[in-house]
């Protein structure tokens, strides 16, 4: 069907709808069609590495998480007390932001990306580093990436973006992970699933010929937009194309028990540490190497810790305003944030492979958008790195008014993943002061 311009303008119903076809489907983002063999696989890397990226939005207090000396004998900070046994597999860093990453709030959506200025007008987001990850290795495994969340205000927030600035949707059921992960269909029921994703592909090769079309028709600026656009359906129709040739390889044998989905917002805890669980899970089958884990408490409610009584909602209690029966209130959430992480670190640790454990092949990051919620500032970010295959122990500690690049650690977590790269962002370098194992 033509698309028909009506006194030199576009129907805006029309081209919403065109646009909604390869918007709905962000999941689908670039992958090379080839599904690798058992034995290609393994050619390509015995054992490999994996990364996880999780913010928790609202930060954390930071007179109680920023050690207060530095170097490798540091002095645990309260919060960080609640990881000591893991105290060699972890560093924390003091001192760090994402340059010019500003506007309170919506600098979660950069922290993976720390694209500039997320609260302006005109803010396009740029490539996450979970997806530069999947552009290299996520033809070796089922999902080239995983995009989880707890809480996620759906369509607004997400850790992962494609390289043409496009939000990948938070998965926020872990039940549903669980499946995806796990539950293989029947001969007949596999085969209903590969002819809808060959419909899903029919569909995006329908919206490109009208967009191509489209495109004689307009202004250079809109050219751009549509240029852009017609990228991402062609990485739509890259991913539907492998996705159908892994609907024919058998998934992993189940784990576990299938858990849940907890229906009460109180219960954020419990969705956090069900996350981590599939988080795990994903990278001990090797389902994929890349996982984000937004915690989105913006619209929290009051929820459930042990211990003490929480009487208001997460997001009003991190905007304390120096109120100490608030803040006793924040640091009891904080805390579980730490104690759920040691939970996560002590389970992957106690999985082998090879020679190490799944912590040491998998380089955790950890942190927040805000320094401190309370002012909404988004310098001397509280952030830590675990496993990986990094030499850990030590808080590296940064001018806390002149803060030192972000982004130089996520250059040498590519470079440990074996990508070739010295450039991300707003990079300068590589981490200083981080060395390998």
């Amino acid at each position: 069907m033509p698309i028909l311009l009506k006194n030199n303008a576009l129907p805006r119903r029309t081209f919403l709808r065109g646009l909604g076809v390869g918007l709905s489907l962000p999941l689908l983002d670039a992958m090379r069609p080839a599904v690798l063999s058992a034995a290609e696989r393994s050619a390509a890397e015995t054992v490999p590495r994996r990364m996880l990226g999780v913010c928790n939005n609202l930060g954390l207090l930071p007179e109680k998480f920023f050690p207060t000396d530095s170097g490798a004998n540091y002095t645990l900070s309260p919060y960080l007390k609640n990881l000591e046994k893991h105290r060699d597999d972890f560093s924390v860093f003091s001192g760090v932001w994402h340059p010019d990453v500003d506007g309170g709030h919506p600098a979660d959506n950069c922290f993976l990306t720390a694209a500039p200025h997320p609260g302006s007008g005109g803010f396009r987001n740029t490539i996450s580093l979970d997806q530069h990850i999947a552009e290299h290795v996520g033809h070796l495994t089922r999902f080239p990436s995983m995009t989880l969340g707890v809480n996620v205000q759906r369509g607004l927030r997400s850790l992962s973006w494609t390289g043409a600035g496009v939000l990948i949707p938070c998965e926020e059921n872990p039940r549903t992970v669980y499946e995806q992960l796990f539950l293989q269909g029947s001969p007949d029921e596999v085969n209903a699933q590969v002819a809808k994703l060959s419909v899903g592909q029919s569909i995006m090769d329908a919206v490109a010929g009208q967009t191509k079309a489209l495109q004689r028709k307009l202004g250079k600026k809109d050219r751009n937009r549509v240029d852009q656009y017609l990228t991402g359906v062609r990485e739509l129709e890259q991913r539907l194309e492998a996705a159908k040739e892994w609907e024919h390889v058998p998934k992993p044998k189940p784990r576990g028990e299938t858990p849940l989905n907890p229906e009460d917002p109180k219960a954020y805890m419990d969705k956090v540490r069900l996350m981590y669980d599939m988080a795990r899970l994903a990278f001990e089958t090797d389902s994929t190497r890349a996982v984000t884990l937004m915690l989105d408490s913006v619209n929290s409610p009051a929820i459930d810790v042990d211990g003490i009584q929480i009487t208001d909602g997460y997001h009003n209690l991190s905007h304390h305003g120096k109120n100490e029966a608030k803040i006793k209130q924040l640091e009891a959430i904080d805390v579980w944030h730490m104690r759920l992480l040691d939970e996560l670190f002590t389970k992957l640790k106690n999985v082998e492979e090879g020679s190490d454990s799944l912590l040491d092949r998998t380089m955790i990051v950890y942190g927040s958008n805000l320094g401190n919620a309370n002012t909404h500032v988004t310098t001397n970010l509280p952030v830590l790195l675990a496993g990986g295959g990094f030499r850990h122990g030590s808080h590296l500690a940064f001018d806390t008014e002149n803060n030192y690049p972000l982004p130089n650690l996520f250059v040498s977590m590519l470079q440990r993943f074996g990508i070739e790269t010295d450039k991300f962002a707003t990079s300068t370098g590589t981490f200083r002061g981080l060395q390998l194992a």
